[in-house]
């Protein structure tokens, strides 16, 4: 219960789904193609091939906590949304500032734009699902 006396809301529960489902799709994507990459490639962009990998574990893991809830869960989501906006930010500009830096493409280059710029919207997605399904809500 809340301090509010209503139920505590949980991440995993109604629009939370949906986030779920598509963290779970970018993991899968982003998993699969740093896989390959690195795999058959890693000599041609190394940083950008780990930074791929990154990404791709920062999904799988914010998925385990947005789909498991509970505070552990919360602080999980909360650490790699945060983490995941920074990097789509950092990555992002740095990929239009030094293009040099990153001879093929991330998950993250150009601010996601070969995934939609899906990867920009969604950790603020994640962030404002939690935000909005805190515990201490008045």
């Amino acid at each position: 219960m809340a301090e509010t006396g209503t139920p505590a809301r949980t991440t995993n529960r109604g629009p939370g789904r949906l986030l779920i489902a598509v963290y779970l799709l970018f993991a899968i994507a982003a998993t699969s193609r740093a896989g390959l990459q690195i795999a058959t490639r890693f000599d041609e962009a190394p940083v950008a091939y780990v930074l791929s990998a990154l990404a791709a574990v920062i999904y799988i893991v914010a998925t385990v906590g947005l789909a498991r809830g509970g505070s552990a869960g919360r602080r999980t989501a909360l650490a790699c949304c945060a983490v995941e906006l920074v990097g789509v930010l950092g990555v992002g500009v740095l990929s239009l500032v030094d293009p040099a830096l990153f001879p093929d493409d991330t998950v993250w280059s150009r601010f996601g734009s070969g995934y939609g710029y899906v990867p920009l919207v969604l950790p603020v997605l994640g962030l404002v699902w939690l935000y909005h399904t805190r515990h201490d809500r008045h």
